[in-house]
């Protein structure tokens, strides 16, 4: 073996023995190739050396070989460590939702900051706002100082003359209701007939309300 390959296939066994877990040559390769450069058939073939040297463990499950470290080299584990290592794995387990929940909310308040309007887009919408608001207030100020307003005596005439016309609308649609009615009486057909043959175009027809006095 090369002294370069003696010294990535060091760098296998100790990763190996540090995650002490079960692993693919292509697993391995994968995460070390980035890190150390590594090319595929270098990271096979030292795999495949450490295990005939007994460094490591390999299983094989049909087409696939699995790599793991041995573990006559780590001692053995009681059970009060094995509880400890649960209580802190519990632990752990806490901590990670509490870190799943403030990722949430953080997230939904990312996405409320990311809906809301930016800061220039917000000035240049005051500057908008601003400007509609002088616009309103040159208009009023020109309606105050109009000269050509309606004088209360104008305004009082034409209320007058509105309650004249509404009262002589009434007072006709009194008579032709009445002058129906009486026709109606000796009829022989029914109302609508009657307001359809002789071509009657009611309120109702148009649409129209009285008005109220």
């Amino acid at each position: 073996m090369s002294k370069k390959d003696a010294g990535s296939a060091a760098i296998i066994l100790d990763y190996l023995n540090e995650k002490n877990r079960p692993y693919s040559a292509q697993d391995v390769f994968g995460n070390l190739q980035k890190q150390h450069g590594f090319g595929k058939t270098a990271v096979v073939k030292a795999m495949e050396q450490l295990a005939q040297d007994g460094k490591i463990k390999e299983k094989v499950y049909g087409k696939q070989k699995i790599y793991f470290a041995d573990q006559a080299q780590f001692a053995d584990v009681s059970d009060a460590e094995l509880k400890e290592m649960d209580n802190r794995i519990s632990e752990l387990n806490t901590q990670v939702q509490a870190v799943l929940q403030n990722c949430r909310q953080l997230d939904t308040e990312l996405k409320e900051l990311n809906s809301s309007l930016t800061t220039p887009e917000m000035m240049s919408e005051i500057e908008e706002l601003k400007a509609e608001c002088a616009g309103y207030r040159e208009r009023l100020q020109k309606i105050k100082t109009a000269t050509n307003h309606v004088t209360p005596e104008e305004k009082e005439k034409v209320y007058k003359e509105r309650n004249v016309y509404v009262k002589e609308w009434r007072k006709r649609k009194r008579l032709a209701s009445d002058m129906m009615g009486a026709i109606l009486e000796g009829y022989p057909k029914s109302k609508k007939q009657f307001v359809e043959e002789v071509g009657i175009e009611t309120d109702e027809d148009c649409k129209v309300t009285l008005p109220s006095l």
